[in-house]
């Protein structure tokens, strides 16, 4: 079987995760859905996180590693992440994403020996961030403390991965600085919560501003928006997920806000579906073609899941921070789960036309 068939089980875990995830959002929101298991509503974070996220990144990693052994993160991430799918949460879940979060680790030990660099060092402590995460989870901690290092772990992986494709900049040393400064905020902010939650998080929030004042000023989707095609479309995604990244910087430096509520829901929400979610709309063309060997045409089509991912955070951001407009909440939730819906249908639908007509990226 083709190397890049083999990679399609995990893929399907990680869709499916989606899937369960947004479903479980739905049901915290207040829509009339089933349970399958009574306490599911915990495993919400680490099936859009872990079960999605991480299977997807850790999956990118191994294509890219180029050795077997590296398919293990994906494997063992995307087989706790299935135990979170299909049965109540339990340790053998999170046990088996946290060992795969331990071998994404040894991934970028092996990177790291072949090309030292600055967006390497800064993947790699993303990872060690989410490991971090995960053995906290894995010992009983409460969901508010553990998602902070996953928050992490998406954003130093994110920002490591813009700092190596704006290398074509030639970024001066005061820029490389600059980003240096904003990822140890960044981290020292998640340190810090744990003990001190509402400093930690102000401190956070400051260093997801810096971020985004550096992605802002000094990323390549600045020039790449007046391009065309899929490089206009990657550009308009990445430069309205840095506004989501601020909007969710400015919400935790300025209220601090570590417990759940509405103000959490909107920073996390601005950060984990504005910001990576964008992210992922961005890169999905590069993304699923690594993976899957197949290439994936970009069409215009693809702006309905980016507008209707900012149309539905925008009515739950406001729902959350408007104590009239609740009810926003509510339907931009149930928009939230419907952009990712389209995305995935218009990722597959494009992938199975290619097959006929098209020409690759």
């Amino acid at each position: 079987m083709p190397l890049a068939a083999q990679r399609v089980p995990m893929l399907f875990v990680g869709l499916l995760s989606i899937a369960c995830g947004m479903w479980l959002g739905l049901v915290r929101l207040g829509w009339n859905l089933s349970l399958p298991w009574p306490g599911q509503l915990i495993a919400h974070g680490p099936l859009m996180v872990c079960g999605f996220l991480g299977t997807l990144n850790s999956l990118e990693r191994a294509v890219a590693l180029g050795s077997r052994w590296g398919y293990a993160a994906p494997v063992l991430v995307a087989a706790g992440a299935l135990m979170l799918d299909l049965g109540p949460l339990g340790a053998f879940g999170p046990m088996l994403i946290t060992g795969g979060s331990f071998v994404m680790v040894a991934i970028f030990v092996v990177v790291w020996r072949r090309r030292a660099s600055l967006f390497i060092a800064t993947m790699a402590t993303g990872a060690l961030a989410w490991t971090a995460g995960n053995v906290q989870w894995l010992g009983g901690a409460p969901m508010c403390r553990v998602v902070f290092w996953w928050l992490a772990f998406l954003v130093l992986t994110i920002a490591g991965e813009r700092l190596e494709l704006n290398r074509v900049l030639r970024p001066t040393r005061a820029v490389r600085s600059a980003f240096i400064v904003a990822m140890v905020t960044v981290l020292g902010g998640v340190v810090a919560a744990t003990w001190w939650p509402e400093p930690g998080v102000r401190a956070l929030g400051v260093g997801l501003l810096a971020l985004t004042w550096w992605l802002a000023r000094h990323d390549v989707a600045r020039r790449a928006v007046h391009q065309r095609g899929v490089t206009r479309f990657m550009a308009v995604c990445l430069l309205g997920g840095y506004v989501w990244l601020g909007v969710g910087g400015a919400i935790a430096a300025f209220t601090g806000v570590a417990m759940p509520g509405l103000l959490y829901d909107a920073m996390l929400h601005a950060v984990f579906l504005g910001f990576v979610i964008s992210m992922v709309f961005a890169h999905a063309p590069v993304i699923f073609s690594a993976v899957l060997g197949l290439p994936l045409e970009y069409r215009p089509a693809f702006y309905l899941h980016v507008g209707a991912l900012h149309v539905s955070l925008i009515l739950r951001v406001v729902g959350d921070l408007v104590d009239s407009l609740g009810r926003w909440r509510v339907w931009g939730g149930l928009l939230n789960a419907v952009a990712l819906l389209v995305f995935l249908l218009n990722t597959g639908r494009s992938m199975a036309l290619r097959g006929n007509h098209g020409d690759p990226i």
